[in-house]
């Protein structure tokens, strides 16, 4: 007996991940809890035993002879990869050299949490490949320990931290071990890279390495089988592994292409599109189906990649659940007739929905909140997907009236600023979020009882009134530049509710190295498209058509594969201009999912749409994943980033894929399939005259409308004493039960003039005063 060898150098480097840019995600529609991504035409981060814990950063392969040569396969450019049919997530990857190819072909076991790989190298007959596996187990490169051990005759490669473990091994065409030499080794130091860049050979065979940073190589036959097995340990693991070997390959990748084909068929995605798009219609229906966990039904994170992961061991936000995300998908998971996973995950955010009636700003699958921020349009999305499921009559028994009517009770009380717009850098008012509201409260509406509907629909029509008074602009210097009147911004100030002024403060730019300091007034975004989209705003209003012209002006990139739009202007949120990752601030980029909200426009506008579809597949990826952002600057070949081509941040984006699903769904249909019919029938686009006004402590108008009774909210019982004109003819309002949970007081105004001012204080608010005052009706 051997004693066993301790590799040299711990802890080993730094450790990070790899790059984002992907080739293909996926899984097997069977039990096994496995998810696989592939980039460089290698296997990327595995994902067990839920789709947000990562397990290891590549498994990739050296092509050596012994005596000097060498090519690691991921860093050649030089390899084709498919697949067997459009949304079908087997993959086949060919690496071609002068002097070989090696053929790859990976597709989960459907059964067993394990990961198959058949290999096979062709050409000079001295050479032999070589895997190289880079153990990141619980989400971290830290701390990990590798060993080479036999198990029951068969030798293994394992590693472990903690609760998990994984094991791979090798079977030949006989299905016998096809391990030749195997060792383990710190990243850096003592790995199996390290060894071929300094001797130009495999020549170290350690047995152990860890904890640290730790990495495992084995040489391979020629033909082979590898097995990359999960476990709660290295014996557990091994025997998944082992077993998942004991079968022809053949067999896993047919069942593997059967299943996949039969939902695709199951769904009919493509029934009715534009030939041209079946197949990207494929691919986002499996991106979308391939994110959702199995362990918690319903749950679905951001991107199965880490953005920018070449640069950091952070496993990064994408890897939880945002609200938003997860119903902008069920909504496109709904228009693919994939009603059962859309009630998955209504189920699931009926499960997570915190006390107060929101959700977190993310969580991870088990519901535990993540970050803390509030963002009222992922309180309001879920609404609209309950509605969303009305519409189609696919509730299939799950009662959502509680649910809606806690979130519409938050939305209620804390708008109408959000403490975070959708980008998640800056409080206020902006359009998208206060169009998402608006459209949850009429649609919300209807699952509430009858004597609630009203209050409700008062307020939303209240909002919906003043989206201009808060949120657009005139004369500026941007209008000026430009040639435009009245346009949206961004985001305006809470305090603009009573202040226009406050539109000329500076909104803080969060991920920037150094804040430009621009005042609201001279920040634009795109956000303003979902008042159209919604059907709070018609696509030819004035206000939209200039904040068209100007979102075009300053945030449309030409990019080889057509024309993308930035988030907003001033945006930090993407590489630096040198090619560096994002750490904290860079440049904002282009992104596809843009593309989309903007072809939903011109829909509506009478455009054509089709190229706004084009351009987001043009943009993506080998395979047609859709990435995050686009790079837009000089070709950097070094950094990997060229014109119009995915960048560093996370590919796939899930929401890009709905996005793209949605928008070719609303061009057979002619009309935004996601805009709510409630809201259309309520608004068509045109702007309400409320006979109410609203005042609230987050809400303090400064002014309502000739002709409006003026209604005062409170969070508990009180009394309101109150009079016009500086207190004259005061009299006591005692509030009232109403507008779900809050308290109301119901002031008269409605036969007082331009120019007089309404007086109030309350109970509850001892020593304040207000005023509001009374201006002309809108003609």
């Amino acid at each position: 007996m051997t004693d066993t060898v301790e590799a040299p150098g711990a802890p080993g480097i730094p450790p990070t991940w790899t790059s984002s840019d992907k080739d293909m995600v996926g899984t097997s529609l069977g039990p096994a809890r496995l998810w696989f991504t592939v980039g460089h035409g290698i296997v990327n981060e595995v994902y067990w035993p839920r789709v947000d814990i990562p397990q290891i950063r590549d498994l990739g392969f050296i092509v050596a002879d012994g005596r000097g040569f060498r090519s690691e396969v991921k860093r050649g450019l030089d390899y084709a990869i498919t697949t067997p049919g459009p949304g079908i997530p087997a993959v086949q990857v060919l690496h071609r050299h002068s002097r070989f190819e090696l053929a790859l072909r990976i597709a989960p076991d459907p059964d067993r949490d394990v990961l198959l790989i058949e290999v096979e190298l062709t050409g000079d007959g001295d050479l032999a490949p070589y895997a190289l596996l880079a153990p990141h187990l619980g989400g971290t490169g830290r701390g990990n320990r590798a060993e080479v051990f036999t198990n029951r005759g068969r030798v293994v490669l394992c590693a472990e931290q903690g609760p998990f473990a994984l094991a791979l091994a090798a079977a030949d065409p006989g299905q016998r071990d096809a391990w030749r030499m195997a060792g383990a080794g710190y990243v850096g130091a003592s790995d199996g890279w390290q060894d071929f860049a300094r001797n130009g050979a495999m020549t170290w065979t350690y047995d152990r390495a860890g904890p640290g940073n730790v990495a495992l190589m084995g040489r391979l036959r020629r033909r082979s089988v590898l097995a990359l097995g999960f476990g709660s340990g290295q014996e557990a693991a091994a025997t998944l592994a082992i077993s998942a070997l004991v079968q022809p390959f053949e067999a896993v990748w047919r069942e593997q292409v059967r299943a996949w084909q039969a939902w695709h068929t199951e769904k009919a995605h493509a029934k009715g599109l534009p030939g041209e798009f079946h197949e990207q219609v494929h691919l986002s229906a499996m991106v979308l189906k391939a994110h959702q966990d199995k362990t918690y039904p319903g749950a679905m994170v951001a991107s199965l990649s880490i953005p920018w992961g070449n640069s950091t061991d952070d496993i990064g936000g994408y890897h939880l659940v945002w609200p938003r995300d997860l119903v902008e998908s069920a909504g496109a998971l709904l228009e693919l007739g994939a009603e059962e996973e859309a009630r998955d995950i209504i189920r699931y955010l009926i499960a997570t929905q915190l006390e107060d009636g929101r959700w977190a700003q993310n969580q991870w699958l088990g519901g535990t909140p993540r970050w803390s921020g509030i963002q009222l349009d992922e309180v309001a999305f879920p609404v609209l997907l309950a509605a969303a499921l009305a519409e189609h009559e696919a509730f299939g028994g799950i009662e959502a009236r509680d649910m809606v009517r806690r979130a519409l009770a938050f939305i209620v009380r804390q708008g109408p600023a959000t403490d975070q717009d959708r980008w998640e850098e800056t409080d206020g008012i902006n359009t998208f979020t206060l169009a998402v509201a608006i459209a949850a409260l009429v649609c919300g509406a209807g699952f509430l009882e009858e004597s609630e509907r009203g209050d409700v629909l008062l307020l939303a029509d209240d909002w919906n009134a003043h989206i201009e008074e808060w949120c657009a602009v005139e004369g500026t210097r941007l209008s000026r530049t430009h040639g435009v009147g009245a346009h949206y911004v961004r985001v305006a100030p809470a305090r603009v509710v009573s202040d226009r002024a406050a539109l000329q403060g500076v909104v803080p730019l969060r991920n920037r190295d150094r804040d430009p300091g621009l005042p609201a007034a001279e920040q634009v975004s795109t956000d303003f498209l979902q008042l159209v989209r919604f059907g709070l705003r018609q696509p030819d209003d004035p206000v939209v058509r200039n904040s068209v012209a100007l979102a075009d002006a300053l945030l449309r990139a030409e990019t080889p594969g057509g024309p993308l739009w930035r988030r907003y202007v001033g945006d930090g949120y993407g590489e630096h201009p040198d090619g560096r990752p994002y750490d904290g601030t860079g440049q904002g980029r282009p992104w596809p999912l843009l593309a989309g909200e903007r072809g939903h426009y011109a829909l509506l506008a009478h455009e054509d749409a089709e190229p706004y579809l084009r351009t987001m597949a043009a943009v993506s990826g080998r395979l047609g994943l859709i990435p995050e952002q686009v790079w837009d600057g000089d070709p950097r070949p070094r950094e990997g980033l060229h014109p119009g081509r995915p960048s560093g941040s996370a590919m796939p984006l899930v929401w890009a894929h709905a996005e793209f699903v949605k928008l070719a769904v609303s061009l057979r249909e002619g009309r935004p399939v996601d805009r709510p019919e409630a809201v259309w029938l309520r608004y068509a686009g045109r702007r309400p005259r409320p006979t109410s006004a609203h005042w609230s402590p987050r809400m303090p108008v400064a002014t309502i409308r000739a002709g409006q009774s003026l209604r005062v909210l409170h969070e508990a019982p009180a009394a309101l004493r109150w009079g016009t004109d500086g207190w004259r003819e005061t009299s006591e309002t005692p509030t009232t039960p109403g507008l779900l949970g809050l308290h109301v007081a119901d002031l008269p105004t409605g036969g007082l003039r331009p120019g007089q001012v309404v007086n109030f204080a309350s109970s509850a608010w001892p020593g304040r005063e207000c005023a509001v005052a009374v201006v002309e009706a809108e003609a």
